[in-house]
């Protein structure tokens, strides 16, 4: 069966591993003789808004240790998985790049890329570092072809004042977020107290999560798809709910992405929303008026818990069209471990992909911090591992169940029923 919930690391108990960028990879036992080679590198852009000087650091170390250089290339996010397709078919893929987790099976299903378990077995104490939702995300055919490289996770922010004003606490289960909704409604009606973006996938995982229920599980060879099960039409039903039945959105959020109910939530017209951990720095810094005034909570689960929350990121993966597996490795190692893993963490918001450089955030008592850390150790979760989850993400199967119930044009049972479907024969391509 499908594995849904992702643990990555017991509170409290992070192993406290000194991983040296310096450490050799595969079998050669140190350092990759690298004089006078070059690795191309592709990195999508935007994730870190300091990147020019990171890039030159994590560069210049890299020659100092190898003798190699490297050229770091920014692609877009909206044109990467274009650019990555045909460069696969042309032969002409980078030697280095950053896969999005739900990309990485799609290129290794396709031979694109190299299997890395040798190198990372040959770390000391590495495997066991690797966060558990990364990894999973990261295997193919019981072989991981992406390292795991950074994550985030999407929990409860609020606007902590209003709920401070209207003597409110933080939900912890379903029917107190109707509570809190109701409140916020009465008091300030010309705030939405909970929108329900219907162009936003990830946004309604937890709900289904929450009550139960799961996206798709696999038996054999076989994908089945979950959405139309009754714990999962429970779950959408209390999401879609929000919107139909209590009030708490708004006919035009019907077609927002998670960017336009960012957009409104800094703009003061939300009071709940679902958002990742690396927006409320952002958030702030779009509205310093904002200072002070934001909170964040796990997701609750339906009668208390939490709530598990797609686990996002993005992993490192070499490509077989390198000439040099091992350098390409040793660029790989100095990204996701160590001193540069934690300062990439730092610069965008992210958590990193080993447990070992997350200790700062799991020790953290920021409101802004701990919650987040929390939500991904105790409910990160995955999507299907499959190369055809992104045939389903394409089709928007998802979004559109959610706006044809939200439009009035399908019930929850309607719709769920032929998302359902729809995702089945999407998976089994």
């Amino acid at each position: 069966m499908h594995k849904r919930i992702l643990p990555v690391v017991a509170l409290g108990a992070v192993a406290s591993l000194a991983l040296a960028g310096c450490a050799g990879g595969g079998d050669n036992g140190g350092a990759a003789d690298g004089e006078g080679q070059e690795l191309t590198v592709w990195i999508m852009k935007g994730t870190n808004p300091d990147s020019t000087a990171f890039y030159d650091k994590v560069s210049a170390a890299f020659e100092e240790e190898t003798g190699a250089t490297v050229n770091i290339e920014e692609i877009q996010w909206a044109d990467a998985h274009d650019r990555f397709v045909t460069s696969i078919a042309g032969g002409t893929t980078p030697d280095i790049a950053e896969t999005g987790t739900t990309w990485t099976a799609e290129f290794a299903d396709a031979g694109a890329l190299l299997p890395l378990d040798e190198y990372v077995d040959a770390e000391d104490g590495l495997r066991d570092d690797l966060v558990e939702g990364l990894e999973v995300a990261g295997t193919y055919d019981d072989e991981l072809y992406g390292m795991p490289w950074y994550a985030g996770v999407r929990s409860l922010v609020y606007r902590a004042d209003v709920f401070e004003e209207l003597g409110l606490e933080a939900p912890k289960t379903w029917d107190d977020i109707i509570a809190a909704g109701d409140a916020i409604k009465a008091a300030k009606p010309d705030m939405l107290p909970f929108p329900v973006p219907g162009d936003a996938e990830f946004q309604v995982y937890p709900w289904v999560w929450g009550a139960g229920g799961e996206i798709a599980t696999k038996d054999g060879d076989t994908w089945t798809s979950e959405l139309d099960s009754t714990e999962s039409q429970a779950g959408i039903e209390f999401y879609t709910g929000l919107a139909t039945e209590h009030g708490f959105s708004s006919a035009g959020a019907t077609t927002w992405k998670e960017t336009d109910l960012r957009d409104a939530f800094t703009q003061g017209n939300v009071a709940m929303m679902l958002s990742g951990s690396w927006t409320p720095k952002s958030l702030i810094e779009a509205n310093p008026d904002l200072e002070g005034k934001i909170g964040a909570a796990v997701i609750p689960g339906e009668d208390g818990g939490i709530a598990p929350s797609v686990l996002g990121g993005s992993h490192l993966s070499v490509f077989n069209t390198t000439k040099n597996a091992d350098l390409a490795w040793e660029f790989v190692k100095l990204m996701t471990t160590g001193e540069f893993a934690e300062q990439w963490s730092n610069e965008t918001g992210y958590f990193p992909g080993v447990q070992s450089a997350m200790e700062e955030a799991l020790a953290s008592t920021d409101p802004l911090v701990a919650p987040f850390a929390e939500q991904m150790v105790d409910g990160g979760a995955s999507v299907p591992v499959t190369p055809n989850f992104g045939a389903v993400q394409a089709k928007k199967t998802t979004n559109s169940m959610i706006q044809a119930i939200l439009s009035g044009q399908k019930d929850v049972a309607t719709a769920t029923k032929d998302a359902a479907a729809e995702m089945t024969d999407l998976l089994n391509q």
